[in-house]
Parts: C-alpha cells; structure tokens; sequence
C-alpha cells in the first residue's frame, strides 16, 4: 500500500470529524472510529440525524 492509501485515509478521517462535529456529536470519537471503517462511517454520519443541542 503506498503512501497516497494512507494519506487519503486519514484525510477522510479528519473530513468525518468536521461533519460529526456539524451535526454535534463527538470530533474525537468519529475521527478514531473513522481510522477503523472508514467509507463505511462516513455513511453513517452522512444518514445519521443531527442532535439537539
């Protein structure tokens, strides 16, 4: 895997934080969860409801 898999990985990663933070929910957290899956948690914050403040 070269360095462009990583590089993109964790720019996904910090793209997940800026939405999760969007739609108030934890940066941090996301961010760490998005390290693991990925795509696949990008899509659950992009169909996740936003949370009251």
């Amino acid at each position: 895997m070269g360095n462009g898999y990583y590089a993109g990985w964790g720019t996904l990663a910090l793209i997940n934080a800026g939405l999760a933070q969007g739609k108030n929910r934890s940066g941090m957290n996301w961010f760490l969860l998005s390290l693991l899956l990925g795509p696949l948690a990008t899509f659950i914050l992009v169909i996740s409801e936003k949370l009251p403040e």
